[in-house]
């Protein structure tokens, strides 16, 4: 059947918004490395940024292999749990998906891994990283893909298989940032605090990262991606809503930058004044991190909230990551980048966030195109009943059970085989030149270290005899 020139040019911008977004989400990667590379002593800092070139190329490979099939693989033998087709994308492009839809699901896939590895920094052996990042990318996170994305999955919202809702994850607080915030509990608390993390008393020892400025590059590139992440989410712009003159996708796309925006600026603000107030001064760190943490909580519910949310949603994540911050020094937990305070945190907020406060107007238009006459649970204290958020608990439960199960053994797996942490003289020298011949600056004056790789091993020589 001849397709008609209306329907081609609005298939080919469909197509270009969505490729738009993927290369927006790609660039977070960039972003993750900025920020990370930033967030570490400059002895590590060639170590973390080799880490996130390894999660993307990695996590490309096991995407294309496996990752997508298991996520969106819905065929004949289609069920809520698992895919069972594309394997290595047979069969694409077909009816439902092509390869730019693949490609912007990719460009998350390899966030989720480069979100684990903040989280075991400066003592990680290199061969853990490509182990974990090739079966997170390629079938934790898939799996869970599934279960909310793929119009089969069990908590998918438009199969309204559960609660009769779903749950409202639109651009992944749970599927993306609570998966890798909790892996990277798992690998954190296995591999222990780093040395000198914590003194002979257990209180804390400062360990700043050693250039502010590639933290805040890395945070603004990441706000620039997350336009992509999360206004990228509804796939397809031109999709008109009926019985309304001017609005369809392209209006909830606007909103969600809007409430993005809102929900990690307030987040950010909120951060550097209750920082202030707790350690007396103003610190961009903390405020770079308290801004991440408002987008991870606006995403799940960004399309689905009116702004004035958006701001309450903001600061009650400021306040979560700075109780969690507090509560993990307390237990000793040692994680460089925060990431699973921030990313698991701020994540499992987002979701019951949006189990309270997702406006049942806009639920209708983003999961079914504006339709009139339906009727689906929204937010709790807007008036829309218990369905939702309870949908919104059972992810959030789900999710944690899941990726313990899995990443759980596999770290412990790689830590008894002695493949997770690197010995202590290696992390007191820097993974830079314990492990890839030299550093990523020709010195640095405040740390003590061998300038060489040809000194390191001299230094090694000595200490074995």
């Amino acid at each position: 059947m001849e397709v008609s020139w209306e329907q081609s040019v609005t298939d080919s911008i469909n197509t270009i918004y969505l490729l738009f977004s993927a290369y927006l989400v790609f660039m977070m990667q960039l972003g993750f490395a900025m920020l990370c590379a930033g967030s570490v002593r400059a002895k590590n800092a060639m170590n973390i940024m080799l880490t996130n070139v390894v999660d993307a190329v990695v996590g490309s490979i096991s995407y294309y292999l496996f990752g997508f099939a298991f996520a969106f693989g819905d065929g004949a033998n289609s069920n809520p749990f698992i895919g069972t087709t594309f394997f290595a994308l047979k069969d694409i492009p077909d009816t439902s998906y092509d390869y730019s839809y693949f490609l912007y699901q990719w460009a998350f896939a390899i966030a989720v891994a480069g979100i684990t590895s903040g989280s075991i920094a400066e003592r990680t052996q290199f061969s853990a990283y490509l182990v974990f990042s090739f079966f997170l990318s390629g079938f934790v996170y898939p799996i869970v893909v599934h279960w909310v994305w793929s119009s089969s999955g069990w908590l998918s919202p438009s199969s309204e298989t559960l609660f009769g809702s779903g749950a409202i994850d639109f651009a992944g607080s749970g599927v993306v940032h609570l998966v890798g915030g909790i892996a990277g509990l798992w690998g954190s608390f296995i591999q222990g605090p780093r040395v000198g993390r914590f003194d002979a008393f257990g209180k804390p020892v400062p360990m700043r990262g050693h250039n502010a400025t590639l933290v805040v590059l890395g945070t603004f590139l990441l706000w620039f991606g997350w336009f992509g992440f999360n206004p990228g989410s509804f796939g397809k712009i031109l999709v008109a809503y009926p019985n309304t003159t001017s609005q369809g996708n392209w209006t909830g796309v606007g909103r969600t930058a809007v409430t993005t925006t809102l929900a990690g600026s307030t987040a950010g603000l909120t951060t550097l004044f209750g920082r202030r107030l707790l350690v007396g001064h103003w610190d961009a760190l903390d405020a770079c991190n308290g801004l991440l943490g408002g987008f991870v909580a606006i995403t799940s519910g960004c399309s689905v909230v009116e702004p004035w949310a958006a701001i309450v949603c903001g600061f009650c994540a400021a306040w979560v990551l700075i109780g969690l911050n507090i509560l993990a020094l307390k237990l000793q937990f040692d994680d460089p980048l925060e990431a699973t305070q921030l990313h698991g945190g701020c994540g499992a907020w987002g979701l019951i966030f949006t189990g309270l406060f997702a406006k049942k107007e806009f639920v209708i238009q983003v999961y079914n195109s504006g339709a009139a006459g339906v009727v689906r649970p929204y937010g709790l204290l807007l008036g829309g009943g218990w369905g939702l958020i309870g949908c919104q608990v059972v992810e959030l439960l789900v999710i944690v059970g899941w990726v313990s199960i899995t990443m759980g053994p596999v770290f412990f797996a790689l830590d008894k085989l002695k493949m997770f942490r690197i010995s202590i003289d290696d992390e007191v020298a820097g993974l830079d030149i314990s492990s890839h011949g030299g550093y990523a600056y020709a010195a640095h004056p405040q740390e003590n270290h061998p300038l060489f790789y040809s000194d390191y091993m001299g230094i090694q020589g000595l200490n074995d005899s």
